[in-house]
């Protein structure tokens, strides 16, 4: 979306293919780091953006062993904006397609969901879609896959992809927030053995449970109500909702991923965010690495497609731009996993009243030395090498009311 809206407000023709009727999905990544708040504002949207209703958290941070631990201090970093903004998904994507609807360039299909790529002589022409029901050809310069992590056009392409590992999956779910219950907060709380995040979406909690890789079957077999009594060990807050737990359905698993290509591009074809490399949940940095591509894809291509010139070397421009900031957070990420997350997942408390597993020495270091909390604050907050938009800007947009129809 963000990239079809910087392709359309350069003056290139985009269609964009939405596989679903509206952007209600839930448990999506919610977070809009200061990175994403700088493009805003390089468009000129950031005073719109921020008039939707949305949470801002200054701080990361995390309720470990019953002692609260600053994770990320975003005020210790240089950002026009230091916070992240707590929105839901949906909000963000109908907002990117109120913007892009304004540019004559832009057309935006509902229940359009891509099949596979159309080739002719090695090179790919366009996609095959499903657009209301009906099976279609969209022919193109560029077709650009930023399907997600179960993308349709990578594999119809023959493009390889490379599963790096994670040793954890998180099950999501909702509880209702009661405004009576004061001092708790969006963040981390963990015990040993129990990790749970917790997200204040102001009359709900949006939380996240991790657990060892390919252990619900084991939470299963011991049963709701356990499940239940670890997610009060971890946040006693939350032990009043717990009743809007009935069934297992209510809780929704996200197997995690670390993954990426080793060539993100043949001739007609990208694949941006997650299509290109799948990111841990870890620091919640995957739409906002996914949103970089995007940036870096229109700065790199808008020129070369508008003037129809565009080559296979612009495309390889656009990995190159992006494969080393990719490979750094996930290694970044893969770190935080081994060093952090295992050793609490797998830590038992002693029996009877003996002391809790030692915190793993990260979480040690913030504990001891606040200061530090600057460089995952610079790394979630900013990353790496950081996108602005450089794209040039078509005649300014119609009027809203003049908007065409998607």
């Amino acid at each position: 979306m963000v990239l079809g809206y910087l392709l359309a407000r350069a003056g290139v023709d985009v269609i964009v293919l939405e596989k679903h009727a509206d952007f209600l999905r839930d448990f999506r990544g919610d977070t809009i780091h200061p990175s994403t708040l700088t493009v805003m504002d390089d468009l000129g949207l950031i005073d719109e953006f921020l008039r939707l209703p949305h949470q801002r958290a200054a701080r990361l941070t995390a309720n470990v062993y019953g002692e609260s631990v600053t994770i990320a201090d975003f005020g210790r970093i240089e950002a026009a904006r230091p916070y992240v903004v707590l929105m839901p998904q949906w909000d963000f994507l109908d907002f990117m397609a109120r913007q892009g609807r304004l540019y004559p360039h832009f057309r935006l299909h509902m229940n359009a969901r891509a099949t596979g790529v159309v080739e002719q002589d090695g090179v790919v022409r366009g996609v095959q879609a499903v657009i209301g029901g009906r099976p279609t050809t969209v022919t193109c310069d560029l077709a650009v896959a930023a399907d997600g992590r179960h993308t349709t056009l990578r594999g119809s392409a023959g493009l390889d992809n490379v599963d790096i590992g994670a040793p954890m999956d998180v099950l999501w779910f909702r509880l209702s927030r009661d405004p009576s219950v004061t001092g708790a907060q969006t963040g981390g709380y963990v015990r040993p053995g129990l990790f749970l995040v917790a997200i204040d979406r102001g009359s709900y909690w949006q939380c996240g449970y991790v657990i060892p890789k390919g252990d619900l079957e084991r939470l299963r077999a011991e049963g709701l109500d356990a499940f239940k009594r670890n997610i009060v060990g971890c946040a006693p807050f939350l032990q009043g909702a717990l009743a809007e737990l009935t069934d297992w359905q209510d809780l929704k698993l996200l197997t995690v991923q670390v993954s990426r290509m080793p060539r993100w591009y043949r001739d007609g074809l990208l694949c941006i965010g997650d299509a290109a490399h799948v990111m841990s949940p870890v620091g919640g940095v995957g739409i906002n690495l996914a949103i970089q591509d995007a940036v870096a894809a229109a700065n790199l291509l808008a020129d070369p497609l508008r003037e129809r010139r565009l080559q296979t070397r612009d495309l390889a421009a656009v990995q190159r731009r992006r494969d080393w900031p990719t490979r750094v957070t996930q290694r970044i990420q893969i770190a935080v996993q081994n060093e952090v997350l295992v050793p609490v997942l797998t830590g038992r408390p002693q029996a009877g009243n003996g002391p809790s597993p030692p915190l793993p020495m990260a979480l040690q270091l913030l504990r001891r030395l606040p200061m530090l909390s600057r460089i995952p604050a610079r790394m979630i907050g900013i990353g790496v090498r950081p996108e602005r938009v450089h794209s040039r800007a078509a005649p300014p947009p119609k009027e809203p009311g003049q908007a065409p129809a998607s």
